[in-house]
């Protein structure tokens, strides 16, 4: 007898389910995007339970939090990427725990990050993060600088520049969705034809995911469509 998801298997379902919609639409192959779960400020009962019903990459802002939950799930064969804010007394146990760092926006992060990294590690994974919409209180770096920066950070050992990451001004108009996705996509097909090698756009949320996969994103990062509404950060 099957068993009754969880509501919180249901909601991850869900979203497999858009994810798979929105690549038929576009023609592109499901397995071209991977969904990572946005477990920041839940628990990790919350995270086991997601990796029960299958996930294996999970996202987080809030350092030690993080860590905690880390702590709590190393049993299991997780991928954990940071998502939030990389302030430099905060990058030691990001380069040490960490498989992916989504939010490197400057040449100073980038070389603490390549510093403190294990030998024992793999390449710590980096995504430069680009301001696309202009915002000035949103970190990010401007396009325009995107192409200094990503030279220096593939240049780094115990690095592995692997693309691009956005988080874009909300908005429920599809079309300007898919227009600053795109100035991303852009930036990244220029960053190949200078000769880098990148395969990650790391762009959608819950309430974009669709916009951004039209676009090419090939990690969307979503939260509040899996868990459910926020609770409040520590």
């Amino acid at each position: 007898m099957a068993t009754i998801p969880t509501t919180l298997q249901a909601r991850l379902s869900a979203v497999r389910e858009r994810i798979t919609d929105a690549c038929a639409a576009v023609r592109r192959p499901v397995e071209s995007v991977c969904l990572v779960a946005v477990s920041k400020t839940f628990p990790a009962a919350s995270v086991r339970e997601a990796a029960a019903a299958g996930q294996r990459d999970f996202g987080e802002n809030y350092l030690q939090e993080a860590l905690d939950k880390l702590d709590q799930t190393a049993d299991l064969p997780l991928i954990w990427h940071f998502i939030g804010p990389i302030q430099s007394n905060k990058t030691r146990p990001i380069a040490e725990r960490f498989d992916w760092a989504h939010t490197v926006d400057r040449e100073k992060i980038a070389r603490r990050l390549s510093e403190q990294r294990p030998e024992a590690r793999a390449p710590l994974n980096v995504c430069i993060e680009v301001n696309v919409s202009g915002e000035a209180t949103k970190s990010g770096v401007a396009p325009a600088d995107v192409p200094a920066l990503a030279r220096i950070v593939a240049a780094l050992p115990r690095l592995k520049l692997r693309g691009l990451m956005a988080i874009p001004e909300p908005t429920e108009d599809m079309d300007v969705q898919r227009r600053r996705f795109a100035t991303l996509r852009e930036l990244k097909a220029a960053l190949e034809h200078d000769g880098l090698a990148l395969d990650t756009l790391s762009m959608g949320m819950s309430a974009d995911l669709e916009a951004a996969i039209a676009e090419g994103a090939t990690m969307v990062r979503v939260g509040t469509a899996i868990f459910g509404e926020r609770h409040n950060a520590n």
